[in-house]
This record gives C-alpha cells, sequence and structure tokens, in this order.
C-alpha cells in the first residue's frame, strides 16, 4: 500500500475550488457519486481522503472490499467494479457551502457521466444532495422509482464524519443493501 505524506494546513486551505478526476472503468457495477470534494480531498488528489471520512471504512464493512483501502489505493476500485464521482467538481471545506444553482449544473454533467459510462447502479452519497440536484424532494434513502442518465439511482447517507444521523454500523447497513442489489 502506497501511503501519501498528509497535507499541510496551508495545502489544504489552498486546495478551495481544486477538482479531483472521476474514478471510472469500463462494466462498472456502481458508481459512487459524492456531493463534492473536501478541501483534505483536493489536497491530495484522492476521494473521500479526509480523515473522519467514512467511505472506506463503510466500503470494507459492507464486503465491497476485502479489506479497508487507504484513499491513496482508490485505483484499485476499478477493478472491483467500483467507481467514484461527484455532483459538484469544485472542492470546498463543506458542502453547505454549494449553491442550489451548482448541484442542478452538477446533477446535469453527473447524468451525462452516467449515461455514458452506464453502470448498474449510480449511488449517490446524500440524500438533501439528491434532492436538490434532480429535483427530487420527497426522495429518501434507499433505491429510487426513477433513473439518472437512464441508470438507476441508489441514494446512501453521506459517510462525511459530519453526518452524525448515520454511524457507522448505519451506514454499512445501507451500502450492503447495495452491494446486494449489484451483485
Amino acid at each position: 500500500m502506497t501511503v501519501f505524506p498528509k497535507p499541510t494546513a496551508d495545502e489544504v486551505a489552498a486546495a478551495g475550488d481544486r477538482t479531483v478526476p472521476d474514478l471510472v472503468g469500463p462494466d462498472l457495477k456502481i458508481l459512487f457519486s459524492g456531493i463534492n470534494p473536501s478541501l483534505y480531498s483536493a489536497a491530495t488528489g484522492h476521494h473521500f481522503a479526509r480523515p473522519g471520512n467514512r467511505f472506506w471504512p463503510t466500503l470494507h464493512g459492507a464486503g465491497f472490499t476485502d479489506r479497508l483501502l487507504h484513499p491513496s489505493e482508490q485505483y484499485l476500485l476499478p477493478a472491483l467494479g467500483l467507481g467514484i464521482t461527484n455532483v459538484v467538481a469544485r472542492a470546498t471545506a463543506r458542502a453547505d457551502e454549494l449553491a442550489p444553482e451548482e448541484l442542478v449544473a452538477g446533477g446535469a454533467i453527473l447524468a451525462e457521466l452516467a449515461r455514458v459510462v452506464q453502470p448498474r447502479f449510480l449511488a449517490v452519497l446524500g440524500v438533501t444532495a439528491y434532492r436538490s440536484a434532480f429535483a427530487r424532494p420527497k426522495a429518501r434513502i434507499g433505491r429510487q422509482p426513477d433513473t439518472v442518465g437512464g441508470v438507476p439511482v441508489w441514494v446512501l447517507p453521506n459517510p462525511s464524519g459530519l453526518n452524525a444521523h448515520f454511524q457507522l454500523p448505519d451506514l454499512i447497513r445501507e451500502f450492503g443493501a447495495l452491494r446486494e442489489a449489484a451483485a
């Protein structure tokens, strides 16, 4: 496992508005979409890299990976049929810094990516962002009755450590339900 050094506070602060490249490949089972990258992720170039983010422990706990991966090992995911993108590409300190218009515009870009990549499921990590980006004000966690870019959608809780409504066992249960559906 290659572990990259932690970015300095100045490097993190300077990462505002940067992007983290999409991680996609052929024959994806699931394309996970975060809301947008954190400053820490943008500083490292790795998705869900901020300490305290529970994405990687959740993936492992839900059975997507056979061991806990470090964010620097994200390159292993496409071979497992998994990809990562974001609704909005630009990094911010908090997702609530995004304007509603950014979420709608990002939703259109995400729909096009889903149409091109054609995963079995698009998993949007954050019900509030999904509601805003796709004008689905009544959406709830779980499989959605509609598609995005012609791809079935599953809304999952955001794994950010700031999301206190869902603890790790809850996240693992919700992600596990998607894993079973995509098998």
